[in-house]
């Protein structure tokens, strides 16, 4: 497999990942922005890829137990060395989410953190490259995921999760019955446009009210300027500096 090494975080982390098939965007980045882990905790990612959400996680908090599940042994071997080239600790199974026993089957965790396949089965055309097609279109339902993430939180643990906007139904629907005092955080690409994505929390044995905050825009000004960056101040905090996110409910 033809890989590259890319730099996140401003260049505190480098990650190889593959040349072709499913490549890190900017969402894992948020995804670890997101999660309100504190130092001795313990994370689980689902579905982590070569690692990138777990890792900037890990790169931001020092002193965290970082763990993850893989379905693809290629990616699962490349977030190990990938944690190892950056010196973070990071145990990764290669494993199905819903094949029982599931992976860390005896295990709780304070967070679990996970970005999904944002199309649901038969929504798009499945690419031949296992990488893109695993990280891009749903082989296992979503309610697998949510099911998973609910059986290995502890007590009041937090699930994060970064998923399209339109799957948000799909998400509520899973969560229902097994975590509460959900916030939804929609992610649109600039002012005036509808959410593209959103960010999503809910927490083990929660009782709070839902909450719907207002849009994030990820991009300033009304068009993209080529040549010129332009994510929001507070964005490009968490891209480059490695800041957390701001959950203003």
């Amino acid at each position: 497999m033809q890989v590259t090494v890319d730099g996140f975080l401003g260049g505190r982390l480098r990650l190889a990942q593959p040349e072709t098939g499913y490549r890190a965007g900017i969402d894992p980045v948020l995804l670890a922005a997101a999660c309100p882990a504190q130092r001795g905790q313990e994370v689980l990612e689902l579905g982590c890829g070569v690692g990138v959400a777990s890792l900037c996680l890990g790169r931001r908090v020092p002193g965290l137990a970082l763990h993850g599940v893989e379905i693809l042994h290629d990616y699962a071997q490349m977030a190990r060395e990938n944690a190892a080239r950056n010196g973070l600790e990071f145990d990764v199974r290669q494993g199905d989410v819903s094949v029982r026993p599931t992976p860390f089957y005896d295990r709780s965790f304070d967070h679990v953190i996970m970005n999904p396949p944002y199309f649901a089965a038969g929504a798009s055309s499945i690419s031949p490259e296992a990488g893109r097609a695993s990280g891009r279109s749903e082989q296992v339902a979503l309610s697998h995921w949510v099911e998973m993430a609910a059986k290995r939180l502890r007590p009041k643990g937090y699930l994060t999760a970064i998923q399209r906007a339109e799957r948000l139904p799909d998400l509520l629907m899973a969560l229902e019955g097994r975590l509460g005092s959900i916030v939804v955080q929609p992610l649109a690409p600039r002012a005036g446009r509808p959410a593209h994505l959103i960010l999503l929390q809910a927490r083990k044995s929660g009782r709070a009210a839902f909450q719907l905050l207002s849009a994030q825009n990820l991009h300033s000004g009304a068009e993209h300027v080529q040549g010129h960056p332009d994510y929001a101040p507070e964005v490009s905090a968490m891209l480059r500096d490695g800041a957390a996110f701001s959950w203003r409910g």
